[in-house]
């Protein structure tokens, strides 16, 4: 029953067609003098929102397992979620094994865009993209109801690791950091779950060389197996906090298109497409520092030749600190503790609501203005975090844009 409904799928997703893929440009990073307006000098150029499909042939990860959205029920959360339920997602595992374990959270870069496609988003519960430095931002994606055997490419931590990797309860795999950020990781409350390369991290962490790049890559499949050699606490944790709902709440706006503009280098593009109810993303394929020609490209995962589509795309306001500002240098800080503001986008709707996290150990949540739950759609999310200063602008025809600022 289940290869006839997958086969169905199959069939419906290239019936529906696919958009013409976009090969990114390798450009130079932007500076770190060039400061994000607030409202875009002119409305973006944008191409058809075209439904992505797979290619003829999808590399697929056969060992991944498949998420079962069938029957949902009324709501999952935001505590007491049920055995076999991913508390990241609201969603039926196949394999309910796999929620025995703790969540994996890996650091994937999005610059060099000749790195691009990433691989293995699209098998991530949760990712959270981040301003780092010059312009430039990384994911933080957290693994937990689906394993991956290629993720990556991984790329060095910043500051605000520290959120996802405590609220989690996560093993933290990433590529280093520099001296000052390292010294407080070791001496952190979770120093004793890393995954660095060289620490007897294979073949949990391993290298390809693809046009001579020689990238770090992740296999979440071979971890239980290294953490139990390492002697990592690998035990189930409490993730409680989410609160998932398959009907869509009341009050929200139509959007069919959200941008995000971080810098003149990184913007990126969700279309909602109504055949899948997701938000696919399309990302820059080159720098557009005046902000009035963007150039876009749709962002496929290169494990599993899908689209990266999201349940829930979700801004966040979020205080940015200098940790160390020069002019060649940026070091930033983001506490996601306490409450900002947030939009979600669900279903083709747009809500502005409140994030809300009370301590380092609480999962982030989402409630609205009364302060009751607010239901993100059972799924997969993506978290963009914007400065406390950012602006959100109507663009009209069902499309808005977020524009990251700090003060």
């Amino acid at each position: 029953m289940l290869k006839r409904i997958v086969f169905s799928l199959l069939i419906l997703i290239i019936l529906v067609g696919c958009g013409p893929t976009v090969t990114a440009t390798p450009t130079a990073s932007p500076t770190q003098t060039e400061a994000p307006s607030a409202v875009p000098s002119s409305t973006p150029t944008t191409p058809p929102t075209a439904t992505l499909a797979p290619s003829s042939t999808p590399i697929l990860d056969t060992a991944t397992p498949t998420l079962l959205p069938t029957n949902p029920p009324a709501s999952y959360g935001p505590t007491n979620f049920p055995a076999g339920v991913d508390p990241l997602t609201g969603l039926k595992v196949s394999n309910p094994d796999l929620l025995n374990r703790r969540p994996i959270t890996i650091k994937i870069e999005n610059l060099p865009r000749n790195d691009r496609p990433q691989y293995g988003l699209t098998l991530a519960d949760i990712t959270y993209e981040y301003y780092t430095e010059q312009g430039g931002t990384r994911f933080a994606a957290t693994f937990y109801g689906q394993d991956a055997k290629q993720v990556g490419p991984i790329r060095s931590a910043r500051f605000f690791d520290f959120n996802v990797v405590q609220m989690y309860k996560s093993v933290f795999a990433f590529g280093y950091a520099y001296a000052d950020l390292f010294s407080s990781i070791l001496n952190s409350n979770f120093s004793n779950r890393l995954l660095l390369e060289g620490t007897g991290s294979s073949p949990a962490l391993f290298r390809v060389d693809p046009n001579a790049a020689n990238l770090l890559m992740a296999n979440t499949t071979e971890f239980p197996a290294v953490l139990k050699n390492k002697r990592i606490d690998n035990s189930v944790q409490k993730l409680d906090g989410m609160f998932f709902k398959s009907d869509v709440p009341a009050g929200g706006t139509p959007v069919s298109q959200v941008y995000v503009r971080y810098s003149g280098a990184i913007y990126n593009r969700w279309d909602y497409d109504q055949a899948t109810n997701r938000y696919l993303r399309f990302v820059d394929a080159a720098d557009d520092p005046n902000r009035n020609n963007e150039v876009y490209a749709p962002l496929m995962d290169k494990l599993t030749n899908q689209p990266v589509a999201e349940d829930n795309v979700v801004m966040v306001f979020v205080p940015h600190s200098y940790v160390k500002k020069t002019s060649t240098t940026e070091v930033f800080d983001m506490k996601l503790i306490g409450e900002g503001k947030a939009y979600v986008a669900r279903d083709g709707q747009l809500f502005q609501v409140k994030w809300k996290r009370a301590s380092q150990t609480d999962v982030l949540s989402f409630v609205n203005a009364d302060g009751t739950p607010f239901a993100l759609k059972p799924g997969q999310t993506w978290v963009e975090v914007l400065g406390a200063a950012s602006t959100v602008t109507d663009m009209k025809n069902s499309a808005y844009k977020f524009t990251w600022l700090i003060p």
